[in-house]
C-alpha cells in the first residue's frame, strides 16, 4: 500500500500542465493540498500580471488533489464542477493554492481553495474557489 504522500506526489508528476507551469506540490495532509507555481512570463495576461488561467488551473488541481487525499487506493478524482471567484490582480512572483475538503461523499466530494499571490513577504489572497470532484476508478 502506497503512503499517501507518495501517491499525491506521483499522481501529480503525471499531470504536464502543472510541469508547463514550473507547479510543485509544497504541502500533503488528510483532506488538504498545497500547491505553488511560480508567475513565470508565459504564464503572464496583458497587464504583467499572473493569467487568471494559471490561478484557476493550480486552485483546482490543490483541490482535486485535497480530494484524492480521501479516496481509497483503486480511485482517482475528476472535477464535477467547479467555479471561481477572482478577487485581486496576480501581483507577486508564486501564486499558493492551498485546497481542502468540506464535505467528503462516496460520489461527491465538495471541495475549496483559496489561491495568494505573494510578492516579498506579503501574501494577497486572490482568488476562491469551490467545486465538485467525483470519484471514478483509478
Amino acid at each position: 500500500m502506497t503512503d499517501l504522500n507518495t501517491r499525491i506526489r506521483n499522481s501529480f508528476g503525471r499531470q504536464s500542465m502543472m510541469a508547463t507551469f514550473g507547479a510543485s506540490l509544497a504541502d500533503v495532509a488528510p483532506g488538504c493540498v498545497t500547491i505553488h507555481a511560480p508567475i513565470l512570463p508565459g504564464a503572464m495576461q496583458q497587464q504583467g500580471f499572473g493569467h487568471a488561467g494559471l490561478t484557476f488551473s493550480i486552485g483546482d488541481s490543490a483541490a482535486g488533489y485535497a480530494a484524492l487525499t480521501l479516496l481509497a487506493q483503486d480511485q482517482e478524482v475528476v472535477t464535477a464542477e467547479i467555479k471561481i471567484n477572482l478577487l485581486a490582480p496576480a501581483r507577486g512572483d508564486l501564486l499558493i493554492a492551498r485546497g481542502k475538503v468540506v464535505k467528503p461523499g462516496r460520489r461527491l466530494v465538495v471541495v475549496t481553495s483559496e489561491v495568494y499571490a505573494r510578492a516579498g513577504d506579503t501574501e494577497t489572497l486572490i482568488a476562491i474557489l469551490q467545486g465538485t470532484m467525483i470519484p471514478v476508478p483509478a
